[in-house]
């Protein structure tokens, strides 16, 4: 059986609420986790918001879409320094995790080990 990667290691974590891992509203969590390219990225949930970076060390990316709520209504934002900050509001879990998916960069692939910039010729 192959090891668990970091983020893996970090989903279950935030999941199944180890002590220690980050806190988030579960049903967030849980449908941005039913997104197979949410799930390659690495989840940062952090004061109300469930941030997703393509690294998983500090300094972050910060280049992705994020959500704010809850079960009853949740906010997707674009990145800091895009015009348009409010991709969409008003809308359940899976919508926001959905919308969030559609933002994403083409090029956004799976999550990379270490601090952000990535390495040379990591990201094509």
């Amino acid at each position: 059986m192959a090891e668990e990667t970091v983020v893996e290691k970090t989903w279950r974590g935030i999941l199944e609420r180890h002590p220690g891992a980050r806190r988030g509203e579960p049903a967030v969590i849980e449908a941005a986790y039913a997104e197979p390219r949410l799930r390659a990225l690495f989840p940062f949930p952090s004061h109300g918001a469930l941030n997703f970076h393509r690294n998983t060390q500090f300094p972050w990316s910060n280049d992705l879409p994020f959500i704010v709520g809850d079960v009853t209504s949740c906010i997707v934002y674009a990145p800091l320094g895009v015009p348009q900050r409010v991709l969409g509001e008003s809308l359940t879990p899976q919508e926001a995790a959905a919308l969030v998916v559609a933002h994403l960069p083409p090029d956004c692939g799976p999550a990379f080990d270490g601090p952000w910039p990535p390495p040379e010729n990591s990201i094509d």
